[in-house]
């Protein structure tokens, strides 16, 4: 049902997002190698997130067969994920936005979006079992006082993330974060503290081989990692 994650909406500027990504904005929008950017007015931070599908009446058939409410505007489809605005549309393989600086330097892609939960059970039952999201991690871990899962979305995660410390509850989830990959970490964190960012020196990721660094500013409200060293999904 859901072939890939088609864009996320961000409260802000896409003006902001052309310095943090390293690409030019055509029309208010950016993409990059497989996911775009909208921005729009309201608070910052992460507004929604929007899926692509090959069939959106398929789709929606079967969303309405597993229970899940949605509402239909033109070729859009729009629902709640317990307090995550989320959307599907179709799949339309637009191209990535081009560079502003040297490739090593700037976003290829997103490696992955998180959400907040305090409900991890429920989480699966949704992404997993009505979404049809490939759950691929479902760890605990002490010393980062989280529960982690995983749901592989094309060649990107969407992380569900459960604090261990504050137990479960049925308060809403939160659309969160997001990590972006880069082929080289100094270069990309070089060019953003010259364009006047606050970024962190990079460290080791948790992944084997993998560096980042933490973007303290100007991301409109969203928290955000850099990370390089990886390969594709």
């Amino acid at each position: 049902m859901i072939d890939a994650l088609d864009h996320l909406v961000i409260g802000g500027s896409a003006s902001v997002y052309e310095t943090l990504l390293g690409r030019r904005a055509h029309g208010g929008r950016l993409r990059t190698g497989n996911v775009g950017l909208a921005f729009a007015s309201g608070a910052a931070g992460l507004q929604s997130m929007v899926f692509a599908t090959s069939d959106l009446d398929k789709a929606a058939k079967l969303l309405e067969r597993r229970a899940v409410a949605t509402t239909r505007t033109g070729d859009a489809l729009a629902l709640e994920g317990h307090g995550v605005a989320i959307g599907l549309v179709p799949k339309a393989g637009d191209p990535p936005s081009p560079l502003a600086a040297d490739e090593a330097s700037c976003v290829s892609s997103l490696d992955h979006v998180v959400v907040r939960t305090p409900n991890p059970e429920r989480a699966i039952a949704f992404y997993a079992g009505r979404l049809g999201l490939d759950l691929r991690l479902d760890r605990s871990n002490e010393k980062w006082g989280a529960r982690l899962l995983f749901f592989r979305c094309g060649d990107l995660v969407v992380e569900i993330a459960h604090d261990l410390k504050t137990g479960v509850s049925d308060a809403p989830d939160r659309l969160w974060g997001l990590s972006w990959r880069v082929p080289d970490v100094a270069s990309a964190q070089a060019r953003l503290k010259a364009a006047g960012l606050d970024v962190t020196e990079p460290r080791d990721g948790r992944r084997p081989g993998s560096q980042v660094f933490s973007v303290k500013d100007k991301t409109e409200g969203v928290p955000t990692l850099v990370i390089g060293g990886l390969g594709r999904w």
